[in-house]
């Protein structure tokens, strides 16, 4: 079946990656590699880094909430300028946004699905940048976030397609788990021309 349309995470996708900033924080921080991403992972849904994504928490909830969740783990961080520094990061990657036209441009749909907090909280690269895709679905409004199944098959839905006419760019492992079993094509994105290269090969003609 062919590609009607392509989905693309923003943060470490179109965006600079959060997880690089996070990943220099630690080790300013002296702590060890990963530490914060596994008390995401580990608070899931309720802890409040999910509530956050979610819309459940505001970022004054968030702050103070996250810092306990690392505490619980055994150590500690200031959560407003780890929050700050993501922000710095997410700047718009060119190669990702021209690529994106020219898939408009050929008659597919491009859309954008992220997980994210509200947008009046944020401070970084998000907001230029909707009037690039077609549709753009966000966690924290949704009340949705990935990798729960039910936010990509939203997506989906209201592009009217079916997962498998879609190709899903991601950073994170576990999210493009769960749109590879839904049927997506999935692209791990590990730095945008690498991630070009293989969307490249995926639709058949050029993006760059």
């Amino acid at each position: 079946m062919p590609i009607r349309a392509v989905i693309f995470d923003l943060g470490g996708v179109v965006l600079g990656s959060p997880l690089h900033a996070i990943a220099a924080y630690e080790k300013e921080l002296g702590l060890p590699a990963g530490v914060v991403n596994r008390v995401v992972v580990d608070t899931g849904e309720e802890g409040a880094w999910g509530r956050l994504e979610r819309g459940k928490f505001a970022l004054e909830e968030f702050v103070p909430a996250f810092e306990a969740d690392c505490a619980a783990a055994g150590f500690a961080i200031d959560a407003r300028v780890m929050m700050e520094r993501m922000a710095q990061e997410s700047k718009p990657r060119p190669q990702m946004i021209s690529a994106i036209g020219v898939i408009r441009d050929s008659g597919l749909r491009a859309a954008a699905l992220t997980n994210n907090w509200a947008s009046d909280e944020r401070d970084d690269g998000t907001r230029a940048l909707r009037d690039h895709f077609d549709a753009f679905f966000e966690s924290s409004v949704l009340g949705l976030q990935k990798p729960d199944p039910r936010i990509y098959q939203h997506a989906c839905g209201e592009l009217g397609i079916a997962p498998p006419d879609t190709v899903f760019l991601d950073d994170i492992g576990r999210n493009l788990k769960t749109a590879r079993q839904l049927g997506m094509t999935t692209i791990k994105v590990e730095a945008a021309d690498q991630a070009l290269a293989e969307l490249e090969g995926v639709l058949g003609f050029a993006l760059r």
